[in-house]
């Protein structure tokens, strides 16, 4: 047990620690407040408080844990709400109510509800790490596999069916003559990746219902990507539409010093929203942390840790998990306030010099996974953070650092939100490396996914090249060509690329129905082509009805899409090649 020798903003002096490790958490003060060893210098401790140090006083105790930072992993998880630290916000309410006490203390699971569980293993059977030995129905979404901990192997001796809470025993294990038992729960430090068999190559189409990112710029099960943007520019809203549709069996949405109300706007939302796959409630899939900018500056470290090493967990059973940081620039802005208190060398524009290797250190835990133990089974945890450059600026450290990681960037540009064109991300700046990885999936439902998406990109580069000249001479002065090139162009970006996220049809557009669209407007474009080579003027193009028509696509509900899509296809084809009078 030590003492506060100073208190430094959130950096608390303790001297006395003799014994203590680096990262171990400890408790200051009266009130508890919890605090992590980041230095060791002799028998003086350098703990940053994960709360507010206001009003302690020198000679306080600072009581150490003899515990690192760790995640609780149990049923009880899903549809939690948790601070930095993995606080249960809920229970906090329960107990202290609607304003949080500093020091207050909750556990991440509850202690009193009881689990059916069921062992899949019996009496007598080889297990080692990583093996699954039971199930808890969780919600009607997860099934909670109850895995063998770390560093536990042997023969089970015991093993019992029924209803027991996260810290009753429910197995033994001996291996030479020890006996070990196991819980529903286990723990797991933060900081740590947890381990699996074989590392494999992302795969699959992360289906986000989003076309622009599913069509355009896809995102493999198992990657990376991080959507930057400025202030306004929609980074929240496109982050709330990955959780909410993301073809996923669980989300986890991590607000890492993000406003208040856009976290209570999150959870007030997923409460009324049902999976469009299952048309069970959102929340039954999904995991929050709610870090806000409220809360403590510290903790959002904590927070993105935290968040990664449940998204591990599931992995570890055999699901696809998504994770989605909003956003990672807060945490870094955490990281320079506490270097700059510690006197650390700063580098670009006053961010620590490690800054990159942490943020790798927590993109670089995703991807798509052999597990540990058996069954054999595979697993994948996709990684998408906003990202908030001051002023758009995507040239400064973070955004560049962010850059170098990831393999999928959504750039989302602050023109295009002045022009109310949601979402604001750019398909001249974004791109995805992980086009080979989705292109299998792509080809059983769309055969020639490849080529479409290849055109579309080629019309908005050319429009990207024309806009120059029509600037200079005006778009009457260009050939018919090139008009026709300038209306395509313009179809697929507001007809296809922009998407509403609150219209109960647009907010998620089923890839197939994606395919369709886009594969009608370049129809169209090619059938136009051939209008202006037998002799039709672009006006008459420019006045047909099936322009609107195919402006409404995207408010088909995609029970009748199909069908309607033929029928537009059919008045297309009859009304075309070699009539100067246009399609009709």
């Amino acid at each position: 047990m030590g003492k506060i020798w100073r208190v430094s903003g959130p950096l608390v002096i303790a001297d006395d620690m003799k014994g203590s490790q680096v990262y171990e958490i400890v408790e200051i003060g009266k009130e508890g407040i919890v605090g992590e060893i980041i230095g060791l210098e002799r028998n003086k401790a350098i703990v940053q408080a994960h709360e507010d140090t206001l009003g302690l006083k020198i000679g306080e105790e600072v009581r150490g844990t003899g515990k690192i930072l760790s995640a609780e992993l149990g049923p009880g998880l899903v549809a939690s709400i948790y601070d930095g630290l993995q606080k249960s916000l809920l229970t906090l309410i329960e107990n202290t109510g609607s304003f949080i006490r500093r020091g207050a203390k909750a556990c991440a699971l509850p202690r009193d509800k009881k689990w059916q569980f069921t062992p899949t293993a019996k009496v007598g059977d080889a297990v080692s790490e990583g093996d699954i030995i039971g199930s808890v129905p969780e919600t009607s979404l997860i099934e909670h596999k109850i895995m063998l901990p770390s560093g536990i192997k042997g023969r089970i001796k015991e093993i019992r069916k029924g209803e027991y809470t996260v810290e009753e025993p429910i197995a033994w294990v001996e291996f030479n003559g020890e006996v070990k038992e196991l819980k529903l729960m286990q723990e797991w430090p933060v900081r740590k990746p947890r381990a699996y068999k074989q590392r494999l190559d992302p795969s699959g189409l992360l289906t986000t219902g989003m076309r622009i990112l599913d069509y355009m710029f896809p995102l493999a099960l198992g990657g990376k990507a991080a959507i930057p943007g400025g202030f306004g520019t929609g980074k929240t809203v496109a982050l709330q539409q990955l959780v909410r549709w993301a073809q996923t069996h669980l989300n986890i949405y991590v607000g890492c010093g993000e406003r208040g109300n856009e976290m209570a706007d999150v959870l007030y939302s997923f409460r009324q929203l049902k999976d469009p796959r299952t048309g069970k409630m959102l929340e039954e899939k999904e995991i929050f942390l709610a870090n806000t900018s409220n809360m403590p500056v510290v903790a959002r470290e904590a927070s993105i840790f935290v968040g990664v090493t449940i998204g591990e967990y599931f992995r570890d059973m055999g699901y696809d998990i998504l994770l989605v940081a909003d956003s990672t620039s807060r945490w870094a802005e955490a990281m320079r306030e506490m270097g700059g208190r510690l006197e650390e060398m700063p580098g670009e524009e006053g961010f620590p010099s490690y800054m990159g290797s942490r943020l790798a250190s927590f993109y670089e835990r995703a991807g798509m996974v052999e597990c540990l133990g058996s069954p054999k089974r595979k697993g994948a945890l996709t990684i998408c953070g906003a990202v908030s450059p001051p002023g758009a600026d995507f040239s400064e450290p973070v955004t560049q650092s962010t850059i170098r990681i990831v393999d999928a960037l959504y750039a989302l540009d602050v023109s295009l939100a002045n022009k109310r064109h949601f979402p604001a991300i750019s398909w001249l700046t974004s791109y995805s490396l992980y086009v080979d990885a989705v292109k299998d999936w792509w080809n059983q439902f769309d055969p020639g996914w490849e080529n479409t998406r290849a055109t579309a990109l080629k019309i908005l580069q050319q429009e990207a090249e024309l806009e120059e000249i029509v600037r200079l001479v005006g778009p009457e002065a260009l050939p018919d060509g090139d008009k026709l090139l300038l209306l395509v162009a313009r179809m697929i970006r507001e007809d296809f690329l922009q998407q509403s996220a609150y219209h109960e049809v647009d907010t998620y557009c089923m890839p197939v129905k994606a395919g369709l669209m886009l594969k009608t407007i370049i129809r169209f474009y090619e059938l136009s082509q051939e209008m202006l080579n037998s002799g039709a003027g672009i006006d008459a193009i420019r006045s047909s009805p099936v322009i609107r028509k195919i402006s409404r696509m995207k408010e088909i509900p995609h029970d009748t899409f199909e069908q309607r899509t033929k029928e537009l296809w059919l008045e297309m084809e009859q009304n075309l090649v070699g009539h100067k009078g246009g399609i009709t």
